[in-house]
C-alpha cells in the first residue's frame, strides 16, 4: 500500500461534499509528480492527485514557479504541521477545506441590448475546486509575504481555518464575498 510522502494514508480519506467528489482524486502515490500525462484532454486535470493540483497551484507566483521539488517540501512540511496541530489525517483537512472554499454561486455579465446585466449562476463542481484551491494558496502567499513565518507554517493556518470555515480565513472570506455578490444579483 501507497502512503503519501511514505506517512499518510489517502485510502481513509472521505469527501463528504458529494457535489465535487468526482473532481477530487485521491488516488495513492508516494510522491505527487505525474509529469503532465494527463494533459492531453480538457478534464483530465480532475484525474490528477488533489495534493498534486495543490503543489501545481503553490508553484503558481514568481516565487516557486518550477521549482517542483522545494513545493512538495513545502507542502509536507505543511502536512507535517496539520497533522501536529489536529491528530487528523492532512489530506482530510485538505478535502474539507476545498469543500468549503469553493465558492457555490458566482456572478456572470449578460448584454441586454446596450447594458450589462449580472446574473448569478451556479459555479460547476470542477471550477469550484479550481477555486478553492488558487484562494487556499494566494492566502498563503500573502500571509507569509515579508512575515517570519514560513510558507509552510501559512500553508498549514489556511488550511486548517478553511477546513473549519473560519472567517478571517482569506479563502473563506473569498468565497463569501463572491457568494455575497452573486445573492445581490438574483
Amino acid at each position: 500500500m501507497y502512503k503519501l510522502f511514505d506517512k499518510w494514508d489517502m485510502s481513509e480519506v472521505e469527501v463528504a461534499d458529494a457535489g465535487i467528489r468526482r473532481y477530487v482524486s485521491l488516488e495513492p502515490v508516494i510522491v505527487p509528480n505525474t509529469c503532465g500525462k494527463h494533459a492531453r484532454q480538457q478534464f483530465n486535470k480532475s484525474e490528477i492527485s488533489i495534493v498534486e493540483r495543490l503543489i501545481n497551484n503553490m508553484m503558481r507566483g514568481e516565487q516557486n514557479t518550477g521549482k517542483k521539488q522545494r513545493t512538495i517540501s513545502i507542502v509536507d512540511e505543511a502536512f507535517d504541521i496539520i497533522n501536529s496541530k489536529t491528530d487528523k489525517n492532512p489530506v482530510q483537512v485538505l478535502v474539507e477545506a476545498i469543500a468549503n472554499a469553493g465558492p457555490r454561486e458566482e456572478v456572470v455579465r449578460l448584454k441586454y441590448g446596450g447594458i450589462s446585466v449580472p446574473k448569478a449562476v451556479d459555479t460547476a463542481p470542477q471550477r469550484r475546486v479550481d477555486n478553492a484551491l488558487r484562494y487556499i494558496c494566494v492566502g498563503s502567499k500573502q500571509a507569509a509575504f515579508k512575515s517570519k513565518r514560513s510558507v509552510a507554517s501559512c500553508l498549514a493556518a489556511e488550511l486548517i481555518a478553511a477546513s473549519n470555515r473560519d472567517a478571517k480565513c482569506f479563502s473563506i472570506n473569498r468565497k463569501d464575498a463572491k457568494e455575497r455578490v452573486a445573492k445581490a444579483a438574483r
